[in-house]
């Protein structure tokens, strides 16, 4: 029953594609095309505005950009409506066999109602295996996106023949560029974004997108014209989000650890708070900071200081005993109220050892320029972590004290009550 009901639904489906045409005819082809065309504008409108969003493309360019979008969409549909459109005579051509047409669609109709069922019935007794039928969706799915990414190829094809002919079109390299590096043909974006930068001359935009496609085509290295065009744009623009992370990337290639800290961190304050770009940059800057050289100082600390330490008590609630193995690694650390969430001061021990007291002190600082002294207030935590990650994951369980005087020298309780959803 089941296989005839599908054979039922074939049939139907073969019906309401082929009859339709036969009785009335459509230009299906001129609006497939408009309405592709019309959703790769669609797709390249919503890239622009998550970019103007990001910081990473300017008011000024994001209108450019927008204005070059709308234009090209116009050519395109205005070449399709060209083609719609046809001399007098011939529309009168066309009228005159519009009855013929119709009578003859109407005519073979009929046939192929009686044709199709008996055609298909006829070849699948002699050449069909119904127990086939669950196997042949998979097929199909796979090759549902090469279409799609074909006319897109297509396309940027026909762009680059474009700017050929139109080589001072600024807007054109850039969207150019754009394209060949979401295709992952980086040399080639690289072509197109020197074009634009020419054009275009030191806009830190250009110059960062310039960067990154250079960066790409010689395995992800920064070194040389790389990192020269992020510094000078970072130098325009000190606050540009994809610049301190191309700046970071070319400081740490270079092993100047402490610099790609202070570029990271800055990143890391503009992200929205617990957002995953925000969440990668603090899982780097942890990996960093296990990279500084042990006794690296700096001027300040050179320079006499009070001593700063705080007190922690820190005790697991009754209620979450059995949800942690004696084993489990906890964090007791303390962080900023505000900005980079890098634990000014931090200690490891284990589930067993609860309850203890632990002193935390600048010399537990993960990085010179981030410790106790450097606050006045700070946040307290205690963490358990069964994967023993330095970053929370759902999961853990914690306590939290949100803020403490450092001139508070009273030991500060913590229980440890909650979990991390």
């Amino acid at each position: 029953m089941l296989f005839l009901l599908i054979v039922s639904v074939m049939i139907l489906s073969a019906f309401l594609i082929v009859l339709p045409p036969l009785l009335r005819k459509h230009p299906l082809a001129e609006a497939d095309q408009d309405q592709r065309n019309i959703a790769i504008a669609r797709q390249r409108l919503a890239e622009l505005k998550e970019q103007l969003q990001a910081g990473a493309l300017t008011q000024a360019l994001y209108d450019e950009q927008l204005v070059e979008l709308e234009q090209a969409l116009s050519d395109d549909l205005d070449i399709q409506s060209q083609a719609k459109t046809s001399p007098t005579g011939r529309r009168r051509g066309a009228l005159a066999g519009a009855e013929a047409s119709k009578s003859s669609g109407r005519w073979m109709a009929f046939v192929l109602v009686l044709a199709i069922p008996l055609v298909a019935g006829a070849l699948y007794w002699t050449l069909g295996n119904y127990q086939s039928l669950s196997q042949v969706d998979q097929p199909a799915a796979a090759n549902q996106a090469a279409p799609e990414l074909e006319q897109m190829k297509n396309m940027v094809a026909g762009l680059a023949e474009r700017l050929k002919e139109q080589p001072n079109d600024a807007m054109g390299w850039t969207m150019l560029g754009r394209s060949y590096k979401y295709l992952q043909q980086y040399p080639k974006a690289v072509e197109a974004f020197e074009h634009a930068y020419r054009l275009i001359g030191d806009q830190p935009e250009i110059m960062l997108l310039y960067a990154d496609a250079l960066a790409f085509a010689s395995n992800e290295q920064m070194a040389g014209k790389p990192a020269e065009l992020v510094f000078k744009a970072l130098a325009m623009e000190p606050n540009n989000v994809t610049g301190l992370w191309l700046g970071g990337m070319a400081k740490a290639q270079t092993g100047d650890f402490a610099a790609a800290m202070a570029l990271w961190e800055k990143l890391e304050a503009q992200l929205p708070q617990g957002s995953e770009a925000q969440q990668e940059i603090q899982v780097l800057l942890a990996k960093l900071a296990t990279q500084m050289p042990e006794g690296a100082a700096t001027q300040e600390e050179a320079k006499p200081a009070t001593a700063v330490s705080i007190d922690v008590q820190v005790s697991l609630a009754s209620e979450l005993q059995k949800s942690a193995g004696p084993n489990d690694t906890v964090f007791i650390y303390a962080q900023a109220l505000s900005g980079p969430k890098m634990p000014l001061a931090i200690v490891r021990k284990q589930v067993s050892e609860l309850p203890l007291t632990v002193n935390l002190t600048d010399a537990m600082a993960m990085m010179p320029t981030m410790k106790l002294s450097n606050f006045e207030q700070v946040k307290l935590l205690a963490r358990i972590s069964k994967s023993g990650d330095a970053m929370q994951q759902p999961g853990d369980l914690i306590g939290v004290i949100e803020q403490v005087a450092l001139t508070d020298k009273e030991a500060h309780k913590i229980v440890i009550d909650s979990q991390i959803k």
